[in-house]
């Protein structure tokens, strides 16, 4: 386990129906590490939960600026990126591994970490998850495309 010198306190977490496994396992990590969650996916394991719906409850938090960071799952994390990058501010990242994860706050400054709950192992989740949160935007050269994606987005 990597230790995470600056822990935020507190991170918006959501799935799908197909993530919700994994996204009870990622909550129950989180709050072992001190994080304080909240969860804003449906209270069951329901195929009738679409991705769009959750994405968006997490999105608009982010994008409100409730919550600085979120987790968000999906069943790959495709439709639940993509749902929730249509909010301004917002900018979800689906990783894979962690050095993807790495990147994802180095230069692209995500503020959500998407994750595919059937597609990714617990450990590497796990292990994005502690790169993810360990990691600082470093700004420079990557700030100026930041501000473009927030000057053209809608």
């Amino acid at each position: 386990m990597m230790e995470i010198k600056e822990m935020p306190e507190r991170i918006v977490l959501s799935s799908d129906h197909a993530g919700y496994e994994m996204k009870e396992l990622v909550k129950k990590y989180l709050i072992e590490r001190g994080v304080s969650v909240e969860d804003v996916s449906s209270e069951k394991l329901d195929p009738s939960d679409d991705y769009p719906i959750y994405a968006f409850k997490l999105a608009q938090k982010i994008s409100k600026k409730e919550f600085k960071k979120g987790i968000l799952l999906c069943g790959s994390g495709i439709g639940a990126s993509v749902a929730a990058n249509r909010f301004k501010g917002v900018r979800a990242a689906l990783c894979t591994n962690a050095e993807l994860a790495r990147l994802s706050r180095l230069h692209n400054d995500a503020n959500v970490l998407v994750i595919g709950g059937r597609t990714t192992s617990l450990e590497m989740v796990k292990e994005m998850i502690d790169i993810w949160l360990s990691q600082q935007f470093e700004g420079g050269r990557h700030q100026r495309r930041i501000d473009q994606l927030d000057q053209f987005g809608e």
